[in-house]
């Protein structure tokens, strides 16, 4: 169908994006050196991640033995492979927004307190995403702490759930990719034996995880204290499957099932959900082998787990979307000659033109208004780079230091920016930030005594002076 086709083609272009821009290496290797080093704080904040949590304050309050596990589990995080596997929602693959998530569930903290506690990362709200920031708390089911007031949805969501997915965020499984995402098996393996009136309502085309549905399902029914049962399979907005897990399959690792239309969704309400992270099949082994990205270009975790036998040293080449090379010159056609522009003193300049005759050239474009054509060519770069697609991406996903390496190494590190497309974009992420800090110090969202937020506008081009994108 070309619906079908239309859903596929969206998700091959859309993940690319999302494994070039929301992760970087920088990040990356940062974030790995750092946990590495016994530093999980210098690895949270690498990899964006803001800390909500005190383990001195949880030792005095829930006992050392807690602490010790959730230090340990710290250690262990890794905050950049949690950032690869976090939701994303289209069209930018920007983290879904909104979202309290359990990494893990601490029951041994029972003795010691009202209930469990849970380790959580949480999203911010769309309003005040910006930066792509994610925050690591400790949730126990109360009310007290600044982050659980703040955010709109502090209850570990039941959908979006990593407590049994430890290999999306836990290094020291990491390798258990390879067997959950069906990385071990050949693509195209024909799905279980199910009733094929049912089958076809799962849109397989979309990347079901059919065939891993059943031991997912008994990792959530164990985790439940049960051993077969019924599970919802949530595949679309308003379609619900009953998934029954059945003890009479012939392998013991591949429990029987029986799946069924839910009648109403009141039907499903009470079972257990399983996680999306079961559900789908994982993209980055669509993708690899699809050809739309190397094994080289994913997180070096994810690699090794989908392929033991890749090397390192080797990576497949990552598209570069940045024009021409930092400092290097650029060629320009004019009155008939080929031209250099290049970086002058941290400045993009015309390199065949000596200061007088450019002098005299900017005297005759304000009366006449035709330049000459490096002048064009470096007026339009500090409007409306060819790089600007690149910029908006590192911008969206909050990689900053990015976005401005890419226009210095373009005009310089003293160029002064002009009016245009690309300064509204570096002045609206400026005034997004601002406004995600106001909402992690609690100024400002919904709520009595606080300052609503805003739509981010575009500033007049005539209102405000002009600033240098140094730093």
């Amino acid at each position: 169908m070309l619906t079908d086709t239309a859903y596929e083609d969206v998700r091959l272009s859309f993940w690319p994006r999302v494994r070039e821009f929301a992760v970087p290496p920088s990040m990356i290797e940062t974030a790995t050196a750092r946990r590495h080093a016994g530093d999980w704080a210098g690895a949270c904040a690498a990899a964006r991640v803001d800390v909500d949590l005190d383990l001195r304050s949880l030792a005095r309050t829930r006992g050392l033995d807690l602490a010790a596990q959730v230090r340990a589990d710290l250690r262990h995080l890794a905050p950049d492979l949690l950032r690869w596997h976090m939701p994303r929602i289209a069209p930018r693959g920007l983290l879904r927004p909104g979202l309290t998530i359990a990494l893990t569930r601490y029951d041994a903290a029972e003795r010691d307190g009202p209930g469990p506690v849970y380790l959580v990362v949480r999203t911010a709200p769309a309003w005040a995403d910006a930066g792509q920031r994610i925050s690591l708390a400790l949730w126990d089911g109360s009310h007290a702490d600044a982050g659980t007031r703040r955010h709109p949805h502090p209850r570990p969501n039941r959908r979006f759930r990593l407590d049994l997915h430890r290999h999306l965020w836990d290094a020291r499984r990491s390798d258990e990719l390879r067997v959950r995402s069906g990385a071990d098996r050949p693509a195209g393996d024909s799905l279980p034996a199910v009733n094929p009136d049912v089958l076809a309502l799962v849109p397989r085309d979309r990347h079901c995880a059919v065939d891993r549905w059943a031991a997912e399902a008994g990792i959530l029914l164990r985790a439940e204290g049960r051993s077969t049962g019924a599970v919802t399979v949530r595949v679309g907005s308003r379609q619900r499957l009953l998934l029954d897990l059945v003890a009479d399959g012939e392998d013991p690792g591949s429990p029987g099932f029986t799946l069924s239309v839910a009648s109403t969704q009141g039907v499903t309400a009470a079972l257990p959900v399983l996680p999306d992270a079961s559900t789908w099949t994982l993209p980055d082994l669509a993708l690899v082998r699809s050809g739309s990205i190397g094994i080289g270009q994913l997180h070096p975790l994810v690699a090794s787990a989908l392929a033991p036998d890749h090397s390192p040293t080797d990576p497949s080449p990552a598209p570069d979307r940045t024009p021409g090379r930092p400092g290097q010159p650029h060629l320009v056609e004019c009155r008939g000659e080929q031209h250099r522009i290049g970086l002058v003193d941290g400045v993009l300049s015309p390199l065949d033109h000596d200061p007088a005759e450019i002098r005299r050239e900017e005297l005759l474009a304000e009366l006449t208004g035709t330049p000459l054509p490096c002048l064009q060519t470096i007026d339009t770069a500090h409007r409306r780079p060819d790089c600007l697609t690149g910029v908006q991406e590192r911008l969206h996903h909050g990689d900053i230091a990015g976005a401005l390496a890419v226009v210095e190494g373009l005009l310089g590190p003293d160029a002064l920016l002009r009016d245009g497309p690309l300064r509204d974009e570096l002045e609206a992420a400026a005034r997004r930030r601002v406004l995600y800090g106001l909402f992690r110090a609690d100024l400002v969202g919904p709520g009595p005594g606080r300052i609503r937020p805003g739509p981010v506008r575009p500033r007049s081009h005539r209102s405000h002076p002009r600033h240098t994108t140094g730093r």
